[in-house]
């Protein structure tokens, strides 16, 4: 067993704890999901967007005071009803595409190269604010029920998004079992909740008595303006966030997927839809308004329902840990699709190709870190909080579905035996979510949106600059002739050495059995009296000549200033130079230390000729490294 193996041994244990034991390729089947968990993995980041989306419409509504509450339940309404035109757009798409027809495939596929990349540039940007938004609210609602905590809000969400991380490195299959329980116990409540308020507003004629009173909305310091409308039903449409979800993940579903795709999304969007409702039922009938997110005595608008109908009782705390859970956890959805359409986008060549490989667990392991990390750098640009990031969050999603329906409308105009209804359902789709994404941007445009509209390009570009060089690279290395069997000279080996030992003497013995002209280089500094020019004769010309083999030659480089790197490179040049009908084989011994922490008691030469060998590009330089694992 090599020392590699040694070390991977040893480290099986930790991996297998933290990550889970090792999938294979044809296990993929097993980590396929039903309708439960698939609510679980896809529909957490729209069901928990409940929690914040209608917090967000309140808040823009503060300066109208307590008659700002008023005027909930119409942008609610409006917002349902968009939600019901996208929800009927995308089970359309997923019929479609059952291979995944997210925004990027459909509008790549139907509207060219810009708009798919356009459309993928706005579904990552919106994953990674879905993922701080998410934890900063369930954050928010943890601050609400425990104020003392709000110091150390950045650092619980930073530990709460390395604990997602982990766990979505286990799988698909581990993630959705893990976050079935706070899933359902999260609809439960609040779902709980508006049929316990419900009842008691049907109970008391319209105004019911609330347990724990909310506080007082503040006086209104604004009159009532169509823009203020608008700008709050902007904020409310945070809560359609997360809808494509389900369509970009349609190849985790089990088979039938596209049935099980399909029915997964009607339930979330009709729970989704419920909770809407209900909490702007019960907001407007307790006069529950928005409190300052961030200040003193903030308290989340579930947190302050919740009260009203049952109390600070069993039933809050429950509640509260649900939604705590639920908003922290909805960051998963994220975590299933963000990877997946960077592997989309990769597979076109418009990103790393690193983002394609699966990792130990069958997910793609790159989306994961690069998500984690991003998301972790928003969440200290804006110190965790959930109403500094909200202004940038709907612009991606918007755009996402209005490419997604325009996409469908081309895509069905291609099928000349489709119903027409297909392309009108679509085509309605795309002019509502049109229609909202400039509604968006117009009011969101001051408060942050400006920053999204400057990314999402930034980062199209970014990925068009990638699939150039992928062209470019495909262009200079492509070949269809037969192999060329001529000027197959055997290279010229050059073997730095620095002593006589059993490391240089296996690369030496290497080189010669590729070819027989090999020339072992030794740096002079004159700072030694010993000499390898003595021994030479003795320790190589004398066996070589003995065994019928040219022998190998010792060139001396003189090296006054101590350098050894610059003068083996410069010297391979020359010969480069000299020889150019033929490759220089620059062969390398290097001492692979048993332990990590023996790498800083040796020099590292070896690696460092090696990146200055490969730094310069000389393709007819060759670089062989021939390792030596130590025992000790």
């Amino acid at each position: 067993m090599g020392r590699g193996d040694g070390n991977l041994e040893a480290m099986r244990p930790v991996l297998s704890f933290l990550f889970g034991k090792p999938l294979a390729s044809w296990e993929d089947r097993e980590e396929k999901v039903g309708t439960p968990k698939g609510i679980g993995i896809f529909g957490l980041d729209a069901l928990s967007s409940a929690a914040y989306g209608p917090e967000a419409a309140l808040t823009i509504l503060l300066p109208l005071g307590a008659i700002g509450v008023a005027y909930i339940t119409p942008i609610t309404l409006a917002i349902v009803i968009l939600l019901g035109i996208v929800y009927f757009s995308y089970r359309q798409t997923i019929a479609a595409y059952p291979h995944g027809g997210g925004s990027y495939t459909v509008a790549h596929e139907n509207l060219g190269v810009f708009a798919g990349l356009l459309a993928a540039a706005a579904l990552m940007i919106d994953y990674v604010l879905n993922v701080a938004v998410g934890i900063s609210a369930g954050v928010g609602a943890l601050v609400s029920a425990a104020p003392g905590l709000q110091p150390h809000t950045l650092a619980i969400c930073l530990g709460i998004l390395a604990i997602l991380t982990l766990v979505n490195l286990r799988g698909t299959r581990e993630a959705g079992n893990i976050f079935l329980a706070p899933t359902w116990l999260f609809i439960a409540c609040i779902c709980g909740a508006i049929v316990w308020g419900g009842v008691q507003i049907v109970l008391h004629g319209g105004h019911p008595r609330p347990v724990s009173p909310p506080p007082v909305p503040p006086r209104a310091t604004v009159a009532l303006s169509v823009w203020l409308l608008l700008k709050a039903f902007a904020s409310g449409c945070t809560a359609m966030t997360g809808v494509e979800a389900v369509s970009n993940g349609v190849q985790a579903f089990r088979d039938d997927a596209v049935k099980t795709a399909r029915a997964t999304l009607t339930v979330i969007i009709a729970i989704l839809m419920f909770m809407l409702i209900g909490i702007a039922w019960l907001c407007q009938a307790y006069g529950i308004a928005a409190t300052v997110p961030g200040g003193p005595g903030y308290q989340s608008v579930l947190s302050q329902l919740t009260l009203a109908v049952a109390g600070r009782g069993v039933f809050y705390y429950v509640s509260i840990g649900s939604i705590l859970a639920v908003l922290s956890l909805s960051a998963n959805t994220s975590f299933a699709d963000f990877p997946r359409v960077c592997h989309a986008v990769a597979v076109n060549r418009y990103l790393p190709y690193g983002f394609t490989m699966r990792g130990r667990r069958l997910v793609y392991s790159k989306g994961i870190y690069t998500l984690s990390v991003l998301a972790a750098l928003l969440l200290v640009v804006f110190g965790g909080v959930t109403d500094r990031l909200i202004p940038l969050f709907a612009v991606g999603a918007f755009l996402a579905f209005t490419l997604s329906q325009a996409g469908m409308v081309a895509h069905w105009r291609k099928q000349k035996d489709a119903p027409w209804w297909n392309q009108t359902i679509n085509g309605i789709g795309a002019t509502a979510t049109g229609i909202t994404l400039a509604i968006v941007i117009a009011a969101k445009f001051k408060e942050g949106a400006w920053m999204t509209l400057i990314a999402i390009p930034g980062l199209v570009a970014m990925m068009m600059t990638v699939g150039r060089h992928y062209r470019d690279i495909r262009n200079e290395i492509a070949d269809s002739t037969p192999l060329a069997m001529d000027s197959l000279k055997p290279p010229l080996a050059l073997v730095p050495i620095d002593d006589w030992n059993m490391v240089s003497e296996k690369a030496l013995r290497f080189a010669m059995s590729i070819t027989p002209d090999v020339q072992a280089l030794h740096i002079e500094t004159g700072e030694t009296s010993a000499s390898l020019k003595a021994r030479w004769k003795d320790l190589a010309e004398q066996p070589a000549l003995a065994s019928g083999r040219p022998a190998p030659k010792l060139v001396a480089l003189s090296s006054p200033y101590r350098l050894v790197v610059t003068p083996i490179l410069r010297y391979a040049r020359q010969q480069q130079q000299e020889n150019p009908d033929r490759k220089i084989a620059v062969v390398i011994a290097e001492l692979r230390e048993r332990h990590w922490y023996h790498f800083f008691l040796h020099n590292q030469r070896g690696e460092a000729l090696t990146a200055m060998l490969m730094l310069s590009g000389d393709r007819k330089i060759v670089v062989i490294n021939v390792p030596w694992y130590v025992d000790c």
